[in-house]
C-alpha cells in the first residue's frame, strides 16, 4: 500500500467516518449538521453507506465533519 502522508482520510474506511460520526453526535444531531435524509429519516450505518457511496456531495460533506471533528480533540 502506497503511503500518503497529505491525506488525513488515507486508510480510513466510510463506514468507520460514519460509526465515528454516529457516536459522536448521534444521529439527531448528525442530521441537523449535515442536512442529508440519510441521517434524518429511518438513519441506518448500511443505508447511509449506501447513500454515501453514490451521493459524492453527501460523503464530502460527512468526510468535512469528520476532519473537523477530530481536528478539535
Amino acid at each position: 500500500m502506497e503511503e500518503q502522508p497529505n491525506n488525513p482520510l488515507h486508510g480510513v474506511k466510510l463506514a468507520e467516518i460514519l460509526q465515528f460520526l454516529v457516536a459522536m453526535y448521534g444521529w439527531e444531531e448528525l442530521g441537523e449538521q449535515i442536512k442529508i435524509n440519510s441521517s434524518r429519516k429511518d438513519p441506518s450505518i448500511k443505508s447511509s453507506l449506501k447513500f454515501l457511496r453514490r451521493t459524492p456531495w453527501a460523503r464530502a460533506k460527512v468526510e468535512e465533519l469528520y476532519l473537523e471533528t477530530i481536528k478539535k480533540q
